[in-house]
Order: C-alpha cells, then sequence, then structure tokens
C-alpha cells in the first residue's frame, strides 16, 4: 500500500480529503491522509494559502522524516501568494501563462524548488504538486443538478447550470474576488457552510465526474495512480 500524505489549505479540502478522495484512491492502493498547511497555532481553521516558505517547510519535513512516503498539495490557485517573501514558485509567471499551462507553470516550479532543498539524492516521484484551478468549489459545478440536491437547495440547480455554461470546464471559472467559484455559490446559497456541504456536493457528485469534468483535477489523480502501476 502506497502512503500518500496531502498537505491541504484548509478544513474544506481536509474534509474532502478524508471523506471523499481517500475512500477513492484506496481502492487502488494508496492509503492517503490529509494536513492543514503550516504550524498548529497559527492556522485558526481558519484555511487561506498560506507563504510558501511555511508550506514548503511542512513538506520538506514530511518528506526527510519518512523517506517511504509520498507527499502531495491541494491549494487554490486563487488567493496563492505571489509577491514578496510569501510568493509561491512559479505564481507570477502564470499570470501570464495560457490557462492550460497555469497549473503546470507552478507545478513544475514548486518540484524544483523542493528538489533543490532535498539534494541530489531526492526521488522527484516523492513529491507530486497539484494546484486547483481557480478553486475548490469549481469542482463543485461537474454535476449542477447534484450538487444543488445534495445541499438541499434544489432550487438553484439551473443558475449554477447556467454559471457552469459559461465556460469550457468548471476549472476556467474565474478567479475574481466576486466571481470565483466560492462567491458565485455564496451568492445563490443562504446559510452555506463551506467544509460540510462542499464534501456533500462532492460526494454526491462522484471522484469520476469530476475527473471527467476537470482535466488539471485528472492529471493529479492520474499522475498518483500511476505511481502505484495502476494508470
Amino acid at each position: 500500500m502506497t502512503r500518500l500524505l496531502i498537505h491541504v489549505e484548509g478544513p474544506t479540502e481536509e474534509t474532502f480529503v478524508s471523506q471523499a478522495l481517500a475512500p477513492y484512491l484506496y481502492r487502488v492502493g494508496i492509503f492517503v491522509s490529509a494536513l492543514i498547511m503550516g504550524p498548529a497555532q497559527s492556522r485558526n481553521n481558519r484555511g487561506g494559502v498560506v507563504a510558501w516558505p511555511i508550506a514548503r517547510k511542512g513538506i520538506l519535513d514530511n518528506l526527510k522524516e519518512d523517506r517511504e512516503i509520498i507527499v502531495s498539495t491541494m491549494v487554490d490557485y486563487y488567493g496563492m501568494p505571489e509577491g514578496s517573501n510569501r510568493a509561491w514558485p512559479g505564481r507570477i509567471q502564470a499570470n501570464s501563462a495560457p490557462f492550460s499551462e497555469k497549473a503546470a507553470t507552478i507545478h513544475d516550479a514548486m518540484l524544483d524548488d523542493v528538489r533543490r532543498c532535498m539534494g541530489d539524492s531526492f526521488n522527484p516521484i516523492r513529491f507530486v504538486p497539484y494546484v486547483m484551478m481557480h478553486e475548490f468549489e469549481a469542482m463543485l459545478f461537474s454535476n449542477c443538478a447534484r450538487f444543488a440536491n445534495a445541499i438541499e437547495r434544489p432550487h438553484i440547480a439551473a443558475d449554477l447550470q447556467a454559471i457552469r455554461d459559461q465556460f469550457t470546464t468548471p476549472e476556467e471559472i474565474d478567479d475574481s474576488p466576486d466571481t470565483a467559484p466560492s462567491k458565485r455559490i455564496i451568492k445563490l446559497t443562504t446559510g452555506y457552510n463551506k467544509p460540510r456541504m462542499s464534501t456533500e456536493g462532492a460526494r454526491a457528485i462522484g471522484i469520476d465526474t469530476i475527473r471527467a469534468e476537470c482535466p488539471n483535477f485528472d492529471s493529479w489523480l492520474s499522475r498518483l495512480v500511476q505511481l502505484v502501476g495502476n494508470g
């Protein structure tokens, strides 16, 4: 059984990994656990993308402490620090890259930075970075009817679908502070409990449907599955 530790942005991603993604990957031989990025005393259950030096320290510590584990990340492109000493590798360059290359630009830069820190003996397959485009909630537009029904708001399905139909994939729903996927959902949904409802929605939609609709997410899971020879 391959062991995978995913450094996640916050409680929403942590719940999704433990309740939806872990059972899915367990079936192909991957045991998954999640860890919210940053020191416990500074998290305050707030989520948000921490500075890269903080995230990197946790990643490096895990890679050094357990040489059998695979480490990955699950962090939003939206809100990712891109300036001063908080900047994530490749984030500035991704601004000018075509949409199809934005995530890969950051993935490659993150891997290069971790490899440099770990030294020549490091096996790079042990770090599989993943940046969500543009944020976690984009995946919930993979099947709007299932999502709306799962959170007991069937009346918003048509409005969600109208948003989805404006984009080639859910991952392309933009990252403006007013129109990011989470902001669009909140505007349509009173009493939205993000960690619980997002995970309920994702489970109702199903990982396979999300993979079919979200190519960046699918590519990440394909890379992980290939590590155990099932890809």
